[in-house]
């Protein structure tokens, strides 16, 4: 059949007739990127979904001028390609969303076939969310079967492609002058479009095709976040010493006393050398800048289990829902008897699991877009707890008893310093899902059990969902045990997996008693996301009040327990950032402070939280950053300039984060070491 033409006679602005198809093409976009609005966004009506529209249209436009370029069979088959890669990539982010309560990355999609191993929970989670997939679906398919036959292509002249050419740039750049016009505070979508790398702040300010075309670009050609130049002063109030290291206060005008000497936990590091001979500008500011930020200072804590073994632990979907006295009994002594964190916040990062894993190790924030603690297999990481001790003379082991390569663990674990088995090389445990980690224990403890010195790191998987007693073995394998808690179904089974953590860790323990090395080992455990397996009903039942979404949400457990220490509550507010400062300051290993972005607990440092979209807690108030609002603690008059100082301080610990990971920066600063 012949393809038609327009008249040419009609006017372009009188008629709609030809472009059909493009206006098909805006629909569908936009039409997608509302549905997803409506299942992810915290607020459906805002400027993003302006700009969702304008570069739907910009998208739509320039798709349009690449399928007009063929013939009427080709034109159809091109167009129905698009639509279903386009509803492909909307539908597999909505799964993954509910899945991981974010969306996935290129680079985490070109690293997606270990996801596979996951199918059984996939599948349940498609079954569940097939109505709204079948919604997401509905333009493409309503083009194949219907529109396809009725939108009947047009030749299109040359000065008609330059009109839509036109379209393609004047909606895009209506959209980038609204960002650049807008308002450019931390998560403005001028923030998100060209300092900061957030997927779910900028799906939601930006919408989906345009967060995945930055992250493509960002993943092909490299990003370098803008940095607020190095301050003076690191936290607002606070000083440099004159001499990091040591330093006697005194009170001027006043007779010098004797008086404690302060000791700050840093390396003897020549900043000032470093920073003269560095050629890099990039890495020299990073000397600068970490050259200039306040050190911790050593405290009544340091040292408390210098010499003690070290178990530590990340545990799979672990939360202080899952310690009950009598359900799990060994989490509730373990809290109780050792330091009780009422204030301990376990923040979710892009990569789920092993992004929260990576935090609590090594105290450094993920690089947004990659798996940060694959990619930190090929860098220095000399305050790893492994490298630590190991040069001390321990004997350092990690285990995991889920896939020995999953998440890439087997390049990142042993440049940790760890001798790393896994199921598959080295750890023979059944292979159900998920495995357990009472197991785990069973077949690990006596590897290490009768070494002088120890130190052992697991990352288990027994609490992890689909929080169901179907198809999670574990959930099932403890059914009995939870059949009469004042629950509903899908909690009751996440309160099963942590019952196999709980005899993971009483084993432990009893085997350490009968070893007689339990009051010399240390245990810490923290966990690597909360439950997030759980619709947002179930964990408000499993709390038993509605758990309130910006940061109660990421409130959890940190265990910090060895036998026979005098139990105390620890108030200050704490994150999984904190840990490794902290394990570092009570065992009285020599590390900088200045060099890791969490805080030791026990300093007399102003705390801080940093959750991932920047909202933030100190011992001041807490900070919103989606509402943009800073709710002071009782008793506290702060000003904006606090808060803005705070976010800023924020943003330079995230990118300088991501520059520590891409510029192998540990290795650069321990060049500066002075001899002893």
């Amino acid at each position: 059949m012949r393809k038609r033409r327009r008249s040419q006679t009609a006017s372009y602005g009188s008629s709609l007739e030809g472009l059909d198809l493009l206006l098909y093409f805006v629909f569908s976009v936009f039409y997608m990127e509302i549905i997803l609005r409506l299942h992810t966004a915290e607020k459906f009506f805002s400027v993003g979904l302006f700009y969702a529209l304008l570069f739907a249209v910009s998208l739509s436009a320039g798709v349009y001028l690449v399928v007009s370029l063929f013939g009427e069979k080709l034109r159809n088959f091109l167009s129905s390609i698009a639509l279903v890669i386009l509803t492909v990539l909307f539908s597999s982010q909505f799964i993954y969303f509910k899945f991981f309560k974010t969306f996935y990355s290129v680079y985490s999609a070109g690293n997606g076939g270990m996801v596979l191993e996951f199918i059984n929970d996939i599948v349940t989670q498609v079954v569940r969310n097939i109505p709204w997939l079948i919604v997401l679906f509905l333009p493409a398919i309503f083009f194949m079967v219907f529109m396809r036959k009725k939108i009947r292509p047009y030749e299109i002249s040359n000065v008609e492609r330059v009109v839509i050419l036109l379209v393609v740039i004047i909606a895009h750049m209506a959209a980038l002058g609204g960002i650049y016009l807008g308002n450019k505070d931390q998560n403005s979508a001028y923030d998100l479009y060209f300092k900061t790398n957030y997927p779910i702040g900028s799906v939601d300010r930006l919408g989906l095709v345009t967060t995945m075309r930055l992250d493509f670009k960002r993943t092909v050609f490299g990003f370098d976040p803008e940095l607020t130049p190095p301050p003076l002063v690191e936290v607002p109030g606070g000083e440099l010493p004159t001499t990091p290291g040591t330093e006697t206060p005194t009170t001027p005008g006043t007779p010098t006393e004797p008086v404690k000497e302060i000791v700050y936990n840093v390396m003897d590091i020549d900043f000032e050398d470093l920073i003269a001979n560095e050629g890099n500008e990039k890495v020299k500011n990073m000397h600068q800048y970490f050259s200039s930020v306040k050190p911790t200072a050593q405290n009544d804590y340091t040292g408390m289990f210098e010499g003690y073994n070290l178990i530590f632990l990340t545990a799979e979907g672990y939360s202080h829902y899952a310690v009950d006295k009598d359900v799990t009994p060994t989490l509730y002594k373990m809290q109780h008897e050792g330091f009780n964190f009422t204030n301990f916040y376990n923040p979710i990062w892009g990569v789920s699991t092993s992004d929260g894993e990576y935090v609590a190790t090594t105290s450094l924030i993920p690089k947004s877009g990659v798996w940060s603690y694959y990619k930190s297999g090929a860098i220095s990481m000399p305050f790893a707890m492994g490298n630590q001790l190991k040069a001390l003379g321990y004997s350092t082991r990690a285990y995991h008893n889920h896939t020995y390569t999953y998440y890439k663990r087997d390049i990142s674990h042993p440049n940790m310093g760890y001798d790393y088995k896994g199921l598959g090389k080295g750890l023979d445990v059944r292979k159900t899902w998920p495995e357990s980690d009472l197991e785990m224990m069973e077949k690990t403890v006596d590897a290490y059990i009768n070494d002088e010195k120890f130190h052992t790191y697991y990352m288990t998987v027994s609490g992890h969902m689909l929080y169901n007693f179907t198809g999670n073995f574990i959930a099932k394998k403890n059914q009995d045990l939870v059949k009469d808690l004042p629950l509903n179904n899908n909690a009751k089974a996440y309160m099963a997996t942590q019952i196999e953590l709980d005899r993971a860790l009483e084993y432990l323990l009893q085997r350490l008693e009968e070893a007689g090395v339990a009051e010399k080992t240390l245990i810490v455990m923290s966990s690597d996301h909360y439950p997030y397996g759980l619709e947002k009903p179930d964990l408000d039942n499993l709390a038993g009040h509605t758990v309130e979404s910006n940061f109660e949400l990421y409130k959890s457990s940190l265990i910090i327990y060895a036998k026979g220490m005098k139990p105390e509550v620890i108030e200050r507010p704490v994150s999984s950032l904190d840990i490794i400062p902290t394990i570092n300051n009570l065992m009285n290993v020599e590390y900088d402070s200045r060099l890791l972005m969490g805080i030791d607990a026990f300093s007399d440092a102003d705390p801080l939280i940093i959750f991932n979209n920047r909202s933030f807690i100190t011992d001041k108030g807490r900070y919103n950053a989606t509402t943009k609002t800073f709710t002071q603690n009782d008793g506290v008059t702060v000003d904006e300039v606090y808060r803005k100082n705070i976010s800023d301080m924020i943003d330079r610990k995230f990118a300088y984060s991501t520059m520590i990971l891409d510029n192998d920066y540990f290795a650069k600063a321990l060049k500066g070491l002075r001899e002893p």
